[in-house]
């Protein structure tokens, strides 16, 4: 019999497996990666935006490109767009929470920019009203969700929807699919 801690274990570890064989998932990670890596090579950031677990994993995956990865090197232009307290508390005081990412994407982003959203329902309007800014401006759009993609499916450019619909396997899985990217985009930037 299973004790807990390898119930939870092995359920982390099938979640994994499914996008280990799934092709068409990996298919769509090489080409993120190219994706990004073309932004930082001619001169465009990479934004990251996420509520709560997510917002904490987004911060990671941004001080992954904007510090270092795994080799030393200059630093990336990334962020993670909830980082001024001042800014959010702001906007969501005197406009809605709603809007607390489309108004820095709007003030900030330029075509060829990507943001990469993190929801593991898929549906935090914060992250759809950013997108939807971000197609306006013509910034690249990357969704991190869980299995049905939510309505982050139609708006995402490209859509990572790990097969669970249990958040903290969804998102370990966020952070091992962030990891891949930053790992593989520093290797083809810097060698």
């Amino acid at each position: 019999m299973k004790t807990n801690i390898q119930r939870i274990i092995g359920a982390s570890i099938d979640v994994k497996s499914k996008i280990l064989t799934d092709a068409e998932f990996q298919k769509r990670l090489e080409t993120v990666i190219e994706v990004i890596t073309n932004a930082f090579q001619t001169g465009k950031k990479v934004l990251f935006c996420g509520n709560g677990g997510s917002a904490a994993d987004a911060q990671h995956l941004a001080a992954e490109f904007s510090g270092r990865f795994y080799i030393d090197r200059k630093a990336l232009p990334s962020e993670a767009l909830h980082c001024n307290s001042s800014y959010l508390t702001a906007v969501a005081n005197d406009y809605s929470y709603d809007v607390i990412y489309s108004r820095i994407v709007d003030g900030t982003c330029v075509a060829g920019d990507v943001l990469v959203g993190l929801s593991t329902s898929g549906n935090s309007k914060n992250i759809l009203n950013a997108f939807a800014v971000a197609k306006e401006k013509g910034v690249i759009t990357v969704g991190l969700t869980g299995a049905t993609g939510g309505k982050m499916k139609d708006a995402s450019d490209y859509l990572f929807n790990v097969p669970s619909t249990d958040t903290p396997r969804i998102q370990e899985s966020h952070i091992l699919i962030g990891h891949i990217i930053c790992e593989l985009v520093e290797a083809k930037i810097f060698g």
